[in-house]
This record gives C-alpha cells, sequence and structure tokens, in this order.
C-alpha cells in the first residue's frame, strides 16, 4: 500500500464503495489481514481434532462464541487442499506449524465439501454431524483456544501495522471473517473483557501448548492504553 499513489489508492477506495463493499487499505504482507489472522486459528482446530476432539465439539464451541460457521465446517467447505496450500505459504512467515492430519487428509484425495468427505462426510452439500454432548466448560476451553490464536494474530497485525488502526482492523476481520459481529471484532472484545484477563488466558495456554500461544509483542501496548 505505501508504494501505491494516494490518488490511485483513493480511486480503487471510491470504486469498493460504489460496488457496496468496504475498502480497507492493507500492507503487503503474508496473508495480508483476513488469511493471516484466519489460518492459526483454522489450525489450532485441526490439532484439537489431533487430540481427540470431536470436529462437532470444535465448531459448536465456536458457535456459541459467536462465529457464524464452526472452523472445521469452514475448513472443509473452503477445501482442505485450499487451506493445505495457504497454510505453506504462510508457515515461514508465521511459523506455524501445519498439522498431520491436513496433510494426511489432502493425500488422501478427501478434501472437503467438493469431494463427498473431508473431516466430514458431506451429502447433498451439508455436513454429516453427530450431536454434541460437550458441556458449557469445555466448549469454552476449546473456544479459548481457537479465539486467541485468532486475537493475538490480530494484535501482531496492529503492532505491524498491516492496518491504519484497532478500528480498521477490526472491521475488516468482522466483514472478512465473520468474527462474532456483536462483539465488534476481535480488539474491541478485547477491551470489552479486560486486556489483562485475555493476557492471563494466554499465559496459561503458553504454559500447557507451548510457543504459538506466547503473547506477542504488542499487547504490551493494549495493556498500557488500557490502564
Amino acid at each position: 500500500m505505501a508504494d501505491n499513489p494516494p490518488e490511485l489508492v483513493e480511486r480503487a477506495a471510491a470504486f469498493t464503495r460504489q460496488i457496496g463493499k468496504l475498502p480497507l487499505p492493507v500492507q503487503s504482507t503474508p496473508g495480508f489481514l483476513v488469511n493471516r489472522v484466519l489460518m492459526p486459528y483454522l489450525l489450532e482446530a485441526v490439532l484439537l481434532l489431533e487430540e481427540g476432539v470431536k470436529a462437532e465439539v470444535i465448531d459448536e464451541a465456536a458457535l456459541a462464541f459467536g462465529m457464524p460457521m464452526g472452523p472445521i465446517e469452514l475448513a472443509d467447505t473452503v477445501g482442505l487442499d485450499i487451506a493445505l496450500s495457504v497454510a505453506g505459504k504462510l508457515a515461514d512467515a508465521l511459523q506455524l506449524g501445519i498439522p498431520g492430519l491436513l496433510k494426511q487428509k489432502v493425500a488422501e484425495g478427501k478434501l472437503g465439501r467438493k469431494s463427498g468427505s473431508g473431516f466430514y462426510a458431506w451429502e447433498k452439500g451439508r455436513p454429516v454431524k453427530e450431536k454434541s454432548e460437550a458441556d458449557t466448560k469445555r466448549l469454552e476451553r476449546c473456544s479459548d483456544r481457537l479465539i486467541l490464536r485468532l486475537v493475538n494474530e490480530a494484535v501482531a497485525c496492529l503492532r505491524e501495522g498491516v492496518v491504519d488502526d484497532a478500528d480498521l482492523l477490526d472491521a475488516g476481520i468482522v466483514f472478512g471473517t465473520g468474527f462474532a459481529p456483536f462483539r465488534g471484532g476481535p480488539l474491541h472484545w478485547v477491551r470489552q473483557e479486560g486486556v489483562g484477563n485475555i493476557l492471563n488466558k494466554l499465559k496459561k495456554l503458553e504454559y500447557t501448548y507451548g510457543e504459538r500461544f506466547a503473547a506477542d509483542p504488542g499487547w504490551q501496548e493494549l495493556e498500557e492504553k488500557s490502564r
């Protein structure tokens, strides 16, 4: 974005508004904004699957938070081959580990909705799901792992100046990923929940699951502003 003439950026933004879309200027970085924050969220869902958590429980946890679709169903809908390709392109830049289960499904030709089988079996364009029997606490534990991976990456994007400010970042993620709209975007949600409270959750998750939950340095500025 910085290398483009301002008048060109404004013309592009005006055209975007004319067709009823939200223009969101972003810096040219791996994954830009939407793919960058979405991929850690999707990969965490696959890691939960590898640990033996049912797909239905993972998706229900996301739905309970307010997401319009669970991450497992979303991955199947997009196509597991597409998810793997995007993850591969972002892996080095974002230090992402790619779960073996995702690679296995693609190698077996189980690509999701378009092949009739992925993490779910698909019939008549719909995933075949069993009833989830998870209790509220288990859903909250799953939700924390999913959402905090996304939120931590959003904080990194703000720190790096991928977008100009927190409000634009929130709008882009709500409209681009479907992040629970009533929560106002990931950074608005963090402020509502309390920066310190979210940081404490990240620290506990890092202790249990490792450095992928290490708080981005950008949290320091958020914490200072919240005082």
